[in-house]
This record gives C-alpha cells, structure tokens and sequence, in this order.
C-alpha cells in the first residue's frame, strides 16, 4: 500500500516532457489540463506586479536611450494580440508603438522587402512591439502562395543578416513565436464568430488557413531552422492558456534587459489657487451631449 501511494504522489509531481508535433517543439511542462486555471483576482494581481516592472524598464529605456524592437509572431487566434495589448494599456504610447502593417502597396511590392518595416524601427528611447513583421514572407506569403520560391529563398538568406545588422547598430531584437493547438485554435475561430464584438478579428484568410495547419508547420519549421540566430533567437510561448502566457512573455520580456527602476518618486502637490475673478458663460450657448445613461 506505502509503495502503491509513493508512486501516485510521484506521478503528480512528474514533469510532462511534451512533444508538439505540429508545431515541433518540445516543451517541459506540466501538463496543461492537469493546472489549475489562474483566477481572475490572481492573474490581475500578478499582472498588475509585472505592469509596475514595464513601467520601470520603459523609463530606464528612455534614460539610457535604448532602442528595442520585439516581435509577435505565431499562428492565427494564438493572442499575440492579447498580450500586446498587455503590455502597452499602462506604457507611455509616446515612447511605446505598435506596429501593425496591413497588406503592402503596389508601390511596396516593388520595393527592397525590408524597406517597409524600416521606417517603423526604434529611434533612442523607445520600445517598438511588432503585430506580425517582416516573417509574414516565411508565413502567410510562402503559405498562400503570395510570394515566388525565389523571393522566398531569399528571404531566408537575407533576413539573418538584417537582424544581425539591426543588433550591431545597437538595436535590440526580441522574438516571440505563440504556439497553440490546432484544437484551441478552433475553440477561440468559433467563439470569435459567435461574439459580434470580435467577429472582425475572424478575417477570410483565417477561414482558408483553417485547412493548411500542416503547411503552416512546416513554414514555421523552415523560418527557425534559418532564423533562430545567436543575436536574435525566438523564444516559444505556450499559448493554450491565454492568461499564463501573457504572464510567462511578460515575465521573460523584462528578464532579457537589465534595468534600474528609473521612474520618479510622487510629487507633491500645492493647494490649488481659488480664483473667483472668473464668470462662466451661459451653458444653453454650448452643445451638451445627452446624458442617456
């Protein structure tokens, strides 16, 4: 009976060596289903510590005249937009840019591949988060079809030497790459359908990819094999659970920087000055919105 409970207890404190073979990553965890979901109060209590933290690194960013690019990289529905969001909603919008482009021009469809995203890179003092990036030719257009083989190759020649020039001229590239399920990919496609604030989010590239996870694979496989370089390495994030992994990218994006709590103390504030001399003027001359609620 004593051996048979050692081993019970021994098999709950197991570390699950997971093996994604889609995504082809192996990963050392617990097992998803066997963790208990982060409450609410838990989960804004940690991040709201991890929020104090980006404020404090933003500040040294801008002290030490920084320049940082990160990006977001994964399949459709894995919350890179979720944590992006995370990460800016307490940042100084001044000094912290999202970069979302859309689909290129004609007038940029002729242009050097990169040449679009440059305008967008980080000047001294600033934090730039990338929803998707230049690894759209590695995804979605060698996926789809929307660029040749040559182009393609191409990009997987040149891209490693662009990342190893933006890292010598002194700008810091950070890579994160959302891996999520095939089956929890498809329980957030229905539940964004089903939601009219979110179905927006749901475009028809989305539905057609639905049926290409594999060929995303082995997209994805290629894009590591030839840009997961010393000077910029992707770092994976498991995505299933979308409150711990913004919590876990949180965590490490403030680990790969050394910084100083750089931010101001309280300032104190005078008694405000009363100032009688001033006459409002009639409010029936001015446009009120209704107060409805």
């Amino acid at each position: 009976m004593a051996k048979k409970k050692e081993e019970k207890q021994s098999k709950k404190k197991e570390k699950i060596v997971i093996v994604d073979k889609k995504d082809n990553i192996q990963l050392n965890y617990e097992a998803v289903e066997d963790k208990k979901k982060i409450d609410n109060k838990e989960y804004e209590k940690e991040l709201y510590k991890l929020q104090i933290e980006l404020i404090k690194l933003q500040e040294w960013v801008k002290q030490q005249k920084l320049k940082v690019v990160c990006i977001f990289e994964g399949r459709d529905a894995a919350g890179k937009g979720g944590v992006i969001k995370t990460i800016t909603e307490r940042l100084n919008p001044r000094f912290c840019r999202v970069v979302a482009l859309g689909v290129p021009t004609e007038k940029e469809k002729t242009q050097w591949y990169f040449q679009r995203y440059a305008p967008h890179l980080p000047a001294a003092g600033e934090i730039v988060l990338f929803d998707r990036s230049w690894y759209n030719r590695a995804g979605v257009e060698r996926v789809m079809g929307y660029c040749t083989e040559p182009e393609y190759l191409e990009f997987l020649r040149s891209c490693p030497e662009f990342e190893r020039m933006l890292v010598r001229s002194g700008i810091m590239v950070i890579k994160y790459w959302f891996s999520v399920s095939d089956k929890e990919q498809e329980k957030r496609f229905q539940a964004r359908n089903e939601d009219p604030v979110k179905r927006w989010k749901l475009s028809p590239m989305d539905i057609e990819s639905r049926d290409k996870w594999v060929e995303y694979s082995k997209a994805k496989d290629e894009m590591f094999a030839h840009t997961d370089i010393k000077q910029a390495p992707w770092n994976v994030v498991h995505a299933d659970d979308k409150k711990r992994a913004r919590l876990n990218c949180i965590h490490h994006f403030l680990s790969l920087i050394e910084y100083k709590d750089a931010t101001l103390p309280p300032i104190k504030l005078p008694k405000r000055k009363v100032d009688h001399s001033y006459v409002r003027p009639p409010i029936t001359d001015q446009n009120f919105v209704p107060d409805v609620y």
